[in-house]
């Protein structure tokens, strides 16, 4: 695989990072969740192209990608815990019940909680890539 298919990846992670933070100031607080889920799920498959010289799996499931690569003995428990979150916040497939009773516990602070978070955990992936 190129290099080319990793740089594209995460253009895509960093595009959907800063939508994150854009959805944040339009106070759309489950697409900031959702954007940051989506944004980590991109960058560790960039992660998994460079590791593998593959295509990535199709999962949307961050716990199987982070499986799949050679740095998880090294995350802590904090960025574990983030990334059990951030799993959380994938919406596509959810009922329309789950939404909702997810967007009510996303307030603002947990939105800016969830954001700042998953920033931290993707400049530290980026920084193993």
């Amino acid at each position: 695989m190129s290099q080319k298919i990793i740089d594209n990846w995460l253009s895509l992670a960093e595009y959907d990072l800063a939508t994150a933070q854009d959805m944040s100031k339009a106070k759309r607080y489950l697409y900031v969740a959702f954007m940051c889920q989506q944004a980590i799920e991109k960058i560790l498959k960039a992660c998994y192209v460079k590791q593998h010289n593959s295509t990535p799996p199709y999962t949307h499931n961050l716990l199987r990608l982070i499986k799949e690569l050679n740095f998880k003995d090294e995350m802590d428990d904090k960025m574990m815990a983030a990334i059990e979150e951030l799993n959380s916040y994938y919406i596509e497939s959810r009922y329309t019940e789950d939404i909702e009773e997810l967007s009510k516990l996303l307030t603002e602070a947990k939105a800016l909680s969830v954001l700042n978070s998953a920033k931290e955990l993707f400049e530290w992936i980026k920084n193993n890539l």
